[in-house]
């Protein structure tokens, strides 16, 4: 099955009628789209009963990629608020069980900075992640170029096989070490992951001065259909490689992955059954 999705749910404004608060934001995206990446977990640990909470706002069928918190991910700045790592690796899995006993948990998400270049110590520790990581599906996406260099790549995609990490395949702009190709190479014939982050190659680095909204406008692109189109016949070609591809849109600060995902969908003529019941508008 081909899932489409955006990251998060709070910020697609195109979705909600005006009334519509936060807390019914999530029952009604998933009257749109079948799964989410949720982003709230990369900056915190999230309580239990969150999981629990945005559970039971979505149908049977409906499914969560998770991101790894920061800290499990070198992006932390100073000391993780753990006693050691195996306590925060502990702390995240337990995060996870309510996903996994609604059976919605479609895999965790390990996006790693632009400084974890391909180099022993870093794969070393990609082997410690996925051994504390266990059985839970693991997503693996790099922001160094190194490990899809000419010299790297058949070594990275030997070993995210071998490792059983589930390719994040990116479409994101060019723009020196700090970003990596498209390489549309599937790892698990379970399931794959592909990111949208658009193409915004002038705003995706951090330039000295810049403002406190760098995040917002790296993420400022809207997709046209020809490059929807692109994306199509890539993603049928890697459908033939792996069971389930999910497809989340990430160029969310001009509001545009919402409907760039509805785009790519009608592309594809993909009719999802199963969503929550959409809500009527009055006129």
């Amino acid at each position: 099955m081909i899932y489409i999705g955006v990251t998060g749910w709070g910020d697609h404004h195109s979705l909600y009628p005006s009334q519509v608060n936060a807390s019914n934001k999530l029952s009604v995206y998933s009257s749109h789209f079948p799964v989410v990446e949720v982003d709230a977990s990369f900056y915190a640990i999230q309580p239990v009963k969150n999981a629990v909470k945005w559970i039971s706002q979505t149908p049977n069928n409906f499914r969560f990629v998770v991101k790894a918190y920061q800290g499990m991910t070198g992006h932390q700045r100073g000391d993780i608020p753990f006693e050691t790592k195996t306590e925060m690796f502990e702390a995240f899995k337990k995060s996870l069980v309510p996903y996994q006993d609604a059976n919605k948990l479609a895999m965790v998400l390990f996006q790693f900075p632009p400084w974890f270049d391909c180099q022993k110590k870093n794969v070393d520790y990609l082997r410690y992640c996925k051994k504390m990581m266990g059985d839970i599906p693991v997503a693996l996406e790099f922001r160094h170029q190194s490990w899809f260099s000419e010299e790297f790549r058949t070594n990275t995609l030997t070993f995210m096989k071998k490792e059983g990490w589930i390719h994040s395949i990116v479409d994101e702009p060019q723009a020196g070490s700090g970003s990596t190709p498209t390489v549309p190479v599937v790892t698990n014939s379970g399931l794959t992951l592909i990111r949208m982050h658009g193409r915004n190659v002038h705003g995706w680095n951090r330039q000295k001065g810049s403002h406190s909204n760098w995040r917002e406008v790296r993420y400022l692109y809207k997709y046209n259909q020809k490059e929807l189109l692109e994306w199509k016949k890539i993603i049928q070609d890697l459908h033939k490689n792996t069971k389930d591809l999910i497809i989340i849109f990430n160029n969310n600060s001009g509001g545009d992955a919402a409907g760039n995902a509805k785009d790519l969908q009608a592309l594809m003529n993909i009719d999802y059954e199963g969503l929550s019941p959409r809500q009527l508008s009055l006129f």
